[in-house]
């Protein structure tokens, strides 16, 4: 129990990690909506928050709009006496970004008695299943009611995710299996920069015989690639193969349950440390049974 180990004056705070948005509307309805969630449900912390895309920072900052990385926000919570950090990034898997935020985190260590970080959304299996049951149940009651009397809808949902040129692309793929194991035969996942390709999906939505498609961003935000990618060039590349199609730019972000998701991690965080595979290998050539 991290707040439990704290002596006298130590002083703790929790630093919400986002990749960032231009866009207002969504920010609002994501990012910052989820800030105050954490506020609320951890009011002995002091909440923080940082961007992790320099593009994005630059770009708000010319608008008058500052926003700290993460690097630079744990320096300023050092200047002011905070001792122990919990750090939650709202990364939807375990890729790139947050490996550099791991870094960030090593490179400050020695400023601080502690320093956690929460997992992203997609992290154990229990995750995704929560998030399939989320999606599914959301999604498929939209399916049902464009049902008509005795057929079947032909509507069916795509989940893009932005995807990575790293082995953790896998966990879309893994989310497409879970939908269809549980029955939503209809759900397809698909990335940008990844696996399930488009064409991957493509050919998933011609076997499934569909007639109509909604897009839906898989990301925590729904900003530039949600508008452009999704709603512009995957929308009309499906229109071009025949498909009536619709998309429904609503974050991750936006939605309760994924945000609870991610304060149970925060929630977990602060209760348990993660030990790092040394530590457990250590452990282990002593004859020590680790969790």
């Amino acid at each position: 129990d991290m707040l439990a180990s704290m002596k006298p004056g130590d002083k703790a705070a929790l630093l919400m990690v986002h990749f960032g948005t231009t866009h207002d509307d969504t920010r609002a309805l994501t990012i910052d909506a989820i800030n105050t969630k954490a506020r609320e449900a951890f009011p002995d912390l002091e909440m923080r928050e940082a961007f992790t895309s320099r593009i994005i920072i630059r770009r708000l900052k010319t608008r008058g709009i500052e926003k700290l990385t993460p690097l630079d926000a744990m320096l300023r919570l050092r200047s002011e006496g905070y001792t122990h950090v919990i750090v939650q990034s709202t990364n939807i898997i375990d890729g790139v970004e947050m490996e550099s935020l791991r870094r960030d985190m090593v490179s400050v260590q020695p400023f601080f008695k502690e320093i956690r970080i929460g997992t992203p959304l997609l992290y154990s299996t229990e995750d995704a299943e929560k998030v399939v049951d989320i999606l599914g149940n959301r999604l498929d009651a939209t399916a049902q009611g464009k049902k008509t009397s005795n057929k079947k809808s032909t509507e069916h949902f795509v989940l893009v995710g932005h995807g990575t040129y790293t082995p953790s692309t896998a966990i879309y793929s893994q989310m497409d299996y879970m939908l269809k194991a549980g029955g939503l035969t209809n759900f397809h996942v698909g990335t940008i920069e990844g696996y399930p390709t488009f064409d991957t999906m493509l050919a998933q939505l011609k076997a499934g015989k569909a007639k109509r498609v909604t897009l839906i961003p898989f990301m925590f935000v729904a900003g530039d690639h949600a508008k452009n990618d999704i709603a512009g060039e995957w929308k009309e590349m499906l229109e071009k193969e025949g498909f009536t199609v619709s998309a429904q730019l609503e974050g991750l972000g936006q939605i309760p349950e994924i945000q609870e998701i991610f304060i149970d991690h925060i929630r977990f965080g602060l209760k348990h440390r993660m030990l790092d595979i040394m530590t457990k290998k250590a452990a282990y050539a002593a004859g020590k049974d680790t969790e």
